[in-house]
């Protein structure tokens, strides 16, 4: 998204360090400033601080990060923001007074990357640009991410994850064939725009160690979500194919479906590989299709998924959840649970790899939430603490530059802080 705000406008495997300590981490040593919000931007920071850098939220003093009040909250608590501000030293500064301004500039002086989703023309209002920035600093990464991105026409627009997720051609190819155009429950666009701008932040990263120089990285949220839905380019350019929308079966494999059970669970198959799909067949007693000669390529399949449905749909019907998960498990076929949050945070998997974990909280005590995103095997990451509340480190982050007592509080009469 992109938003004015502060503006004034078993046992875990050796993936996650989870101990409430200063943990080094592969990026120990790198300075993150997060002035972004609302999610791509500060989740790409999150990840960053997950595997060891250091993060500095900056946040308007007056209009904290909307994260904050996003969801469900506990005892008035926002626990949107307890996940995502995570791994973060909380700063307050008003960018658009002379104080806050200074007080950037010096933070910018020692850091490494700058994430920010102001709409494009922002931070140049402020005479904060990439002009300004980089004398300060030559080294620094500035990581600008909007909808848009900083040019075009449609740069200055208000930009979130729901118009990526419409724009990218996602929501037309999802949900039933007549039905309407479906989004995604969550931010999904953002959550990928995330991921792309920590792998955005360390390419720029590597390029400063080869050239010395920092740059900026214009990250268009607009662009991963495109990327992700594979080659429908490619088949439109080269065929005219526009992908429908198939509700949960595939165009390029079948069967491929949900099917409920006997006990009013639901699971998925997936039949990718010939092979699978011949597994699952005999499972269900269709052995006799195996043998047609549609069956042998996934997209003939696809054309026959009203048959294959059928045989997959009453043979899982009359059997219980447990029952088809053991039998196609015996069977070598591939099938999962459909689960909701609750089986989630009861998976022996997710539990053997330490997925959910808990990490203590100065207000709410002990939290449950998802861990890092991936093991490393000498370097592991780690949540140190979970989102700290509204400017609770800006004095000590502040006396960090050398800033006196007296100084900080005139900061903050002053409004800036």
């Amino acid at each position: 998204m992109t938003d004015p705000s502060l503006s004034g406008e078993s046992e875990p495997a050796p993936r996650h360090d989870t101990a409430p300590r200063p943990a080094p981490g592969p990026l120990s040593g790198l300075r993150v400033l997060d002035l972004a919000t609302l999610f791509a931007g500060p989740l790409a920071a999150t990840m960053l601080g997950d595997f060891g850098a250091e993060v500095t939220k900056i946040e308007h003093p007056r209009r904290p990060d909307p994260s904050r009040g996003h969801g469900p909250a506990k005892d008035g608590v926002g626990l949107w923001w307890k996940l995502l501000g995570r791994n973060k030293k909380t700063v307050t500064a008003d960018l658009s007074r002379p104080g806050g301004r200074a007080v950037l500039l010096r933070l910018v002086a020692e850091a490494d990357v700058l994430i920010e989703n102001f709409r494009p023309g922002t931070l140049e209002k402020w005479d904060l640009g990439w002009e300004e920035l980089s004398a300060v600093n030559p080294r620094l990464v500035l990581t600008r991410v909007t909808g848009f991105g900083q040019f075009g026409p449609y740069a200055r627009r208000p930009g979130f994850g729901t118009l990526a997720e419409a724009m990218s051609g996602f929501a037309a190819a999802t949900g039933e064939p007549d039905g309407p155009p479906t989004l995604p429950p969550f931010g999904l666009a953002d959550s990928i725009a995330a991921l792309t701008t920590a792998y955005a932040v360390m390419a720029a990263l590597r390029g400063r160690d080869t050239t010395g120089r920092g740059q900026v990285v214009d990250m268009a949220i607009i662009e991963p979500m495109l990327a992700v839905l594979g080659p429908q380019s490619l088949w439109y350019d080269q065929l005219g194919y526009v992908q429908p929308r198939t509700g949960n079966r595939s165009t390029n494999n079948a069967p491929r479906n949900t099917y409920r059970t006997a006990d009013g669970s639901w699971v998925a198959v997936s039949t990718s590989a010939q092979s699978i799909a011949e597994r699952v067949l005999r499972l269900v007693g269709r052995p006799d299709v195996i043998d047609e000669p549609w069956f042998a390529t996934g997209a003939g399949r696809a054309e026959h998924a009203d048959t294959l449905d059928d045989a997959v749909g009453d043979w899982i019907a009359r059997h219980d959840r447990a029952e088809v998960l053991a039998a196609f498990e015996k069977a070598e076929a591939a099938v999962a649970p459909v689960y909701d949050i609750r089986d989630v945070m009861a998976d022996a998997q997710y539990q053997a790899l330490g997925s959910i974990t808990e990490v203590p909280d100065e207000e709410l005590g002990t939290l449950r939430m998802q861990n890092v995103l991936f093991r490393l095997s000498e370097t592991p990451g780690a949540i140190r603490w979970a989102g700290r509340p509204h400017g609770a480190d800006t004095d000590e982050v502040l006396a960090g530059l050398g800033m006196t007592g007296t100084e900080i509080a005139e900061l903050r009469a002053a409004g800036a802080l």
